[in-house]
């Protein structure tokens, strides 16, 4: 019963953060919003609590499982079986299966699988959402291809977008994850987590942007999905999928770097200057964040600490940090907090999907930067209201 009043609380300091920034409050819906509430209630219930639930996750990541060993036989012949000695995990065990999980979404793609799939699925979201199909099937590519990838299937329609429709279409993008990185979290955090987080934060994303962004149905341009890369033959599909997984793992694995240097150049300085280091200051900041989210109090200040770097950083370096103090965790404020890890809100992402869009509309790709702030923040209520429909079940 506690939990329950504390996600309804949670539930009205959320929305009454998004209604702050919302750009149309005559247009917002409450029984739309009712009902897709409902709904991810009975979706975190499901797969977080119910043994048919857990039953399908279990399913979901023992296919993941297999894919990562698969991937595992090619770095192994690559290094020289350094990821079988446990040498170099970050590199070998969760960057580099993401060129084979890439090449696996080139093929599916290529096949005409995907577009298939994103259109019944989007199209379905469409009829509970109160959104237009623009937003029900970019909500479901976005999750499949991925931020950058993304938008070359709405290439050619990209310049007939509304910019309130396009704040949705990159607002989404930030909110959810890709596949080709599914198994590189499943290998830092417990998958079920990261299966409920799929699911979940595409709901939320559409709670919130309901709030923040309400759009009228019926007006967007016709959804014409293009095929990617259409004029390639298998063979030159294939290698460019393998070659563009490998770019998302070199980027991610500069960001590591990089990120995680600064963060302890930064921690020094301000341990030596003020006795406290630059992480615990953030985890002040966004304490009452994890405390309304229910990651209980004995866990929320060292949680909240991890939320921050993920909001600075990203989702991988925080996740990095997460496996450090994993331990000292209550279950309940590990998978809250887990929850809250599997998205792209990040601030790093606001370059990431302005530069996609603008490689192939340079205006519109101006009109996304000029969102930058309110991206970041309707992206991270949607990270905060995934776990707080986590913190109900669990």
């Amino acid at each position: 019963m506690i939990s329950v009043f504390h996600f309804i609380l949670a539930l009205a300091v959320i929305g009454c953060l998004a209604l702050l920034a919302s750009s149309d409050r005559k247009k917002i819906r409450p029984r739309v919003l009712l009902q897709l509430v409902i709904i991810e209630a009975a979706l975190a219930w499901f797969f977080l609590h119910a043994s048919a639930g857990l039953t399908v996750i279990t399913a979901f990541s023992g296919f993941f499982e297999v894919l990562l060993k698969y991937a595992a036989q090619g770095t192994d012949f690559v290094f020289g079986g350094m990821s079988s000695q446990g040498l170099a995990f970050i590199f070998l065990g969760v960057l580099c299966p993401i060129v084979f999980i890439s090449a696996l979404i080139g093929i599916l793609q290529h096949v005409r699988i995907l577009p298939v799939l994103i259109k019944v699925v989007g199209t379905l979201l469409s009829k509970v959402n109160g959104m237009g199909k623009l937003e029900s099937f970019n909500a479901v590519s976005t999750l499949i291809l991925g931020q950058s990838e993304n938008f070359i299937a709405y290439k050619g329609i990209l310049a007939d977008i509304s910019p309130r429709r396009l704040y949705s279409m990159a607002a989404a993008a930030m909110s959810t994850v890709s596949l080709s990185i599914v198994g590189a979290y499943m290998s830092m955090i417990e998958p079920r987590y990261v299966v409920a987080a799929l699911i979940l934060n595409m709901f939320s994303t559409f709670i919130v942007l309901s709030i923040i962004n309400p759009t009228p149905v019926g007006d967007e341009p016709e959804v014409r999905l293009e095929k990617l890369h259409e004029d390639q033959s298998f063979f030159e599909m294939l290698g460019e999928y393998i070659l563009a997984g490998f770019k998302v793992a070199m980027i991610i694995l500069a960001m590591l770097i990089g990120f995680i240097a600064l963060i302890a150049a930064v921690n020094a300085v301000f341990s030596s200057l003020f006795g406290i280091s630059f992480q615990q200051i953030l985890g002040y900041v966004f304490w009452p964040f994890a405390w309304l989210i229910g990651i209980p109090a004995a866990d929320a200040l060292p949680a909240a600490s991890i939320m921050a770097t993920k909001l600075v950083t990203n989702e991988f370096v925080a996740m990095i940090e997460l496996k450090k103090i994993a331990a000292e965790l209550s279950p309940r404020g590990l998978g809250i907090l887990s929850v809250f890890l599997v998205s792209f809100a990040n601030f790093a992402s606001i370059g990431i999907v302005a530069g996609a869009i603008k490689g192939l509309n340079e205006q519109q790709g101006n009109v996304v930067s000029r969102f930058g702030l309110k991206l970041i923040y309707g992206s991270t209520l949607v990270s905060l209201l995934s776990a707080a429909f986590a913190g109900l079940v669990l």
